[in-house]
């Protein structure tokens, strides 16, 4: 059984910079992309969320909308895109009880991944692109 002193402890082995912005919810600077990667301990969960765009700043929202849904199909292995709050995530949940490394790290590799690789594309959607 996985708790928060093991989730604290990935942090620490994964060499990125973290800091702990609030009770059991850290901010990862992804030194990759740098991005920020919150990660939350909500319950039973650890919930991984990227933020892209403000939904505010979307231009050709059908267009974007089926380009996410491409990704989510064919490239997010441990996450997936989605809208909340007003903003484009990445977003993935993980089961805190058998949280290993691996599943964890492997979490923070696909979404600088995605970035990575998606960034351009998604760019292009921003009301403010050229």
């Amino acid at each position: 059984m996985r708790t928060r002193e093991d989730l604290e402890a990935y942090l620490s082995r994964s060499g990125l910079p973290y800091e702990e912005v609030e009770t059991d919810m850290w901010v990862v600077h992804d030194t990759s992309s740098t991005e920020n990667i919150v990660v939350i301990l909500a319950g039973p969960l650890v919930v991984f969320r990227l933020k892209i765009l403000e939904t505010s700043q979307i231009k050709d929202a059908p267009k974007l909308h089926e380009k996410l849904l491409e990704f989510n199909a064919q490239e997010m292995v441990h996450g997936a895109y989605g809208i909340i709050d007003g903003a484009v995530v990445l977003t993935c949940s993980l089961r805190l009880e058998n949280l290993d490394y691996n599943e964890f790290q492997g979490t923070i590799d696909d979404f600088s991944l995605a970035l990575t690789n998606h960034f351009e594309t998604l760019s292009a959607f921003r009301a403010d692109a050229a």
